[in-house]
């Protein structure tokens, strides 16, 4: 199996030495998503595009489907390599390649061109198209709206057959560009801000405030590392949590109800600058947008950015929510944004629009910021990779490898992971629920019966069964086959 790799256009017109870089950088970066995927790859680089040779017996979706995740690539083409020395070979090996899929159906035939040749891409064309028409039951050539597109592309003495061509994520690609820390809710702003700067190829490194509940950790830990496998898995990031039960405590007791919003922003802000200079980020990323919510105005916005001298990023600003909720659909969040266990520390009765510096400076005199240094120094730095696995309750969860008959195998694996590669056993009934949504779904579980949680790694099946034993399903498991 072989795909060509195109690059984001905006790489090609870099000086020589940075389209160099990019494209290095590239490489290594499908190497190791491919890796981490468990498929084995060869990554072979040109000027203009790169090759991926399939070593292995990946399913053909599935490998697609991971390259249109990383950043830096235009377009996949899926190919098949065939040497040629005339037209009739050119025409034997279209003939193969497309007969069933011209029949009945009107065509035309497109030819991209490199290499030292002593014909044009339109002396193909008009060749293969006429020998396409003649010896295949196909409709007719339509060079206008035709309903098969014979692609194909000449590389010297090489002919390539296009299959299929998928849109790529665009963007640099991951570590050409500098780190940034993202304010993370869960909610459906700050996993949008989060993926448009993994685009741009910056490393999106992930912040989190614990208001309180420990339910929403987990549910932002959960989308956090989907972010992180689906669109960034080349590179590792960190997790940051800080505890600001105090700090909101501390507003609540001791600030104007109308000024507490903008306030515990300053707060964030305060701790995030200091969490970012300690991990060595030079940026921080919200999902503000202008006007959304009270804080969000432009007076307000400045206020809140008065307190760092940091650079603030929001992607977010001059988005609708419609816009954003659609692009949390295309990316894979909008179920676990809507899904997400919210908690409001802070809700302001009549919150400011029009914020006075001198008034908000006024009431945080009354703040105390050993509070918030105290939280600061409690901030607890994970891996992404290893934020679900619990360090607290069960410390062991049992594996089965190859399940009773009367085990009930749940799949919690995000539904576009599942349709990709669908879990078949024979013996057993299977059920599908989305991780996101296994907590709501506890009430319809036995808890008489083994209960095998299935995704494609295992941590996440790891963190819910814990959550699962301690909510009573003591017979709660982790399904783990063996490989094929």
């Amino acid at each position: 199996m072989k795909f060509v790799i195109k690059l984001f256009p905006e790489i090609t017109i870099k000086s020589r030495p940075v389209r160099k870089m990019f494209i290095t950088q590239l490489k290594r970066n499908i190497k190791q998503t491919l890796s981490y995927n468990e498929i084995d790859c060869g990554v072979q680089g040109s000027w203009d595009s790169i090759e991926v040779n399939i070593k292995d017996e990946s399913p053909e979706l599935k490998v697609r489907d991971i390259l249109t995740r990383i950043t830096g690539i235009h377009s996949i083409l899926t190919v098949k390599e065939f040497d040629f020395e005339t037209f009739d070979d050119i025409l034997k090996i279209t003939k193969a390649v497309y007969a069933e899929i011209i029949k009945d159906k009107t065509f035309c035939v497109r030819v991209k061109r490199s290499g030292t040749h002593d014909f044009k891409s339109t002396d193909v064309e008009r060749y293969i198209g006429g020998g396409l028409l003649q010896h295949c039951e196909a409709k007719a050539v339509d060079l206008h709206s035709p309903e098969v597109t014979v692609k194909m592309e000449i590389k010297k003495q090489r002919l390539l057959t296009i299959s299929s061509i998928d849109k790529g994520m665009g963007g640099y690609p991951t570590g050409t560009q500098d780190s940034v820390l993202s304010l993370v809710s869960g909610g459906f702003d700050s996993n949008v801000a989060s993926y448009l700067l993994t685009r741009r190829g910056l490393q999106t490194h992930y912040l989190f405030f614990n208001l309180g509940g420990s339910a929403h950790e987990i549910g932002v830990k959960q989308v956090a590392h989907y972010l992180w496998e689906k669109y960034s898995v080349s590179h590792g990031v960190k997790f940051v949590t800080v505890p600001f039960e105090g700090v909101v405590t501390e507003i609540l007791s001791n600030v104007d109800n109308s000024q507490m919003g903008v306030i515990l922003k300053r707060m964030m802000l305060r701790a995030g600058e200091k969490v970012a200079k300690d991990l060595g980020i030079e940026a921080l990323v919200t999902g503000e947008s202008i006007a959304q919510v009270s804080s969000q105005t432009l007076r307000n916005l400045t206020v809140i950015d008065s307190v760092t001298d940091m650079l603030v990023l929001r992607p977010l600003v001059a988005m609708d929510k419609p816009e954003i909720i659609e692009i949390s659909r295309q990316i894979g969040t909008y179920d676990f944004a809507a899904s997400m266990p919210e908690y409001c520390g802070v809700i302001s009765v009549k919150p400011t629009t029009r914020a006075k510096p001198e008034k908000i400076e006024r009431e945080e005199e009354n703040f105390n910021f050993e509070v918030l240094e105290q939280a600061i120094s409690d901030a607890r730095i994970e891996r992404i990779k290893n934020v679900l696995s619990s360090s607290e309750g069960v410390t062991e969860i049992e594996l089965v490898q190859v399940p009773s008959t009367n085990d009930l195998i749940i799949d919690i694996r995000h539904p576009q992971e599942e349709e990709l590669s669908p879990l078949h056993l024979t013996n057993n009934e299977i059920i599908k629920i989305p991780f996101y949504q296994l907590n709501n779904k506890l009430d319809e579980l036995p808890k008489d019966k083994n209960i095998l949680l299935y995704c494609q790694k295992g941590t996440m099946s790891q963190l819910h069964a814990e959550h699962l034993i301690k909510e009573g399903f003591k017979l709660a498991k982790v399904f783990k086959p063996q490989p094929a």
